[in-house]
């Protein structure tokens, strides 16, 4: 049996980070021994994806971003362009393998982190701490105590709650025979798709260069669609509205990303703790994460360091989720159209105030001046709707199993079992 004073299940975004927090020793703070379980290479790990965020200045992995920009551009449904200069904020692309690829570099270069291959079985309390059961890629059985855990690892299933929807989407990362990308833009959002009924739909390119680039179809709606639906939606949105011809498609992502107003429990016993995903980091309203996660693995390793209960915080203010739930219902009733919804707020709103939004970073003041220019009426009527309705299950249940990526408001973290 190993014994540590952290462990941490999983080496996805929110795993990661939080190792990456705990090799760097604080000035005067004690020294903490961790332990970070990944699955074995196979099926039980995610496959590649990608995870775009917003940041002021330099953050600690821009030596592994993809691409930056400045400026995103949304098209209307009938061809309009709202542009902005998101300054002083940078949309920042950062794929998963390159992010592991930096964070494994720091964390070899210090022994704080140890690191092990294992599939994880069970998590369980016992005196003063945590055991945690796995089994290597050999079969052989380990045993993990820790007086703290710290679980990233996908639910299973979602909670109740009162509404869900499901953020959906499969991209294609493309080339093209000739310069047709404007490099220094991304198109964060084109309603220029078919709208289904009951959801919303949108075309999303980061340009990684003038000739290549990251191009996704998203929906927001309760059912994941066949993959050869995706497949039509992607060509026509290539090449009907995007107007690419002769393009190579060289490497593909999907993902399924909840949009739910559930309560996540953060605490599933007393040393054991759930972040990432798992934990509540995904904002309900967008299926924006990746900051979510750095808020909340920076107050952990703080409260660890400071030798206090390290229970992870609400990873978004009750006022941001209470906002997120009227809006999901507002969405999901059918009394707001989407497309519209979101032009009429980056027609309305300064970009770096909606960005701010969407990472929960704004005031009571700039939410109350937001709400203003959304449809006041259907909104409040969702939120009376909200007061009385049940929270139940979802009708299609949530599997780990469902492949995760990242698109404008997709850079989850699935974790890894």
């Amino acid at each position: 049996m190993l014994e540590a004073d952290v462990v941490i299940v999983g080496a996805g975004a929110a795993g990661l980070s939080l190792a990456h927090r705990l090799s760097r020793r604080a000035p005067g703070a004690p020294r903490m021994s961790v332990v970070l379980v990944d699955a074995p290479p196979g099926p039980l790990r995610p496959p590649s994806r990608t995870w775009c965020f917003w940041e002021k200045g330099t953050g600690p992995y821009d030596a592994a971003l993809s691409a930056a920009w400045r400026r995103l551009r949304v098209r209307t449904p009938d061809g309009r362009i709202l542009q902005r200069d998101i300054a002083p904020l940078t949309y920042k692309m950062l794929r998963s393998d390159d992010f592991e690829d930096l964070v494994a570099r720091e964390l070899a270069r210090g022994d704080a982190v140890h690191r092990l291959e294992a599939a994880v079985e069970t998590v369980d309390g016992v005196a003063d701490g945590a055991e945690v059961r796995a089994r290597s890629g050999d079969g052989s059985a380990l045993t993990v105590r820790a007086r703290w855990v710290f679980d990233s690892r996908p639910l299973g299933s979602l909670p109740a709650a009162r509404t869900t929807l499901l953020q959906h989407f499969h991209g294609w990362f493309v080339r093209t025979r000739r310069p047709v990308f404007d490099s220094d833009t991304v198109e964060f959002m084109d309603f220029r798709v078919p709208q289904p009924p009951g959801g919303l739909a949108f075309g999303y390119v980061l340009p990684t260069g003038s000739d290549r680039a990251l191009v996704e179809y998203t929906e927001f709606s309760g059912a994941v669609l066949p993959r050869a639906t995706y497949d039509t939606a992607l060509r026509r949105y290539s090449e009907d509205v995007l107007g690419l011809r002769g393009f190579e498609v060289v490497a593909t992502e999907s993902g399924v990303i909840p949009m739910t107003d559930a309560r996540f429990d953060r605490r599933s016993g007393p040393s054991v703790f759930r972040i990432g995903t798992a934990g509540g980091a995904t904002r309900p309203s967008t299926g924006y994460t990746f900051s979510a996660i750095q808020r909340q693995t920076r107050a952990i390793a703080a409260a660890l360091r400071a030798g206090r209960n390290p229970v992870p915080p609400p990873a978004h203010s009750a006022r941001s989720r209470a906002m997120d739930a009227v809006l999901l219902r507002a969405l999901d009733s059918g009394r707001v159209d989407g497309a519209a919804f979101f032009t009429r707020l980056f027609s309305r709103v300064p970009a770096e105030r909606l960005l701010r939004f969407l990472d929960g970073g704004t005031r009571l003041h700039e939410d109350l001046a937001l709400g203003l220019r959304t449809p006041v009426l259907p909104m409040l009527r969702s939120a009376v709707e909200l007061s009385w309705l049940p929270r139940g299950w979802a009708e299609q249940p949530f599997s780990a199993e469902q492949p995760f990526a990242g698109g404008p408001f997709q850079d989850r973290d699935p974790g890894r079992p």
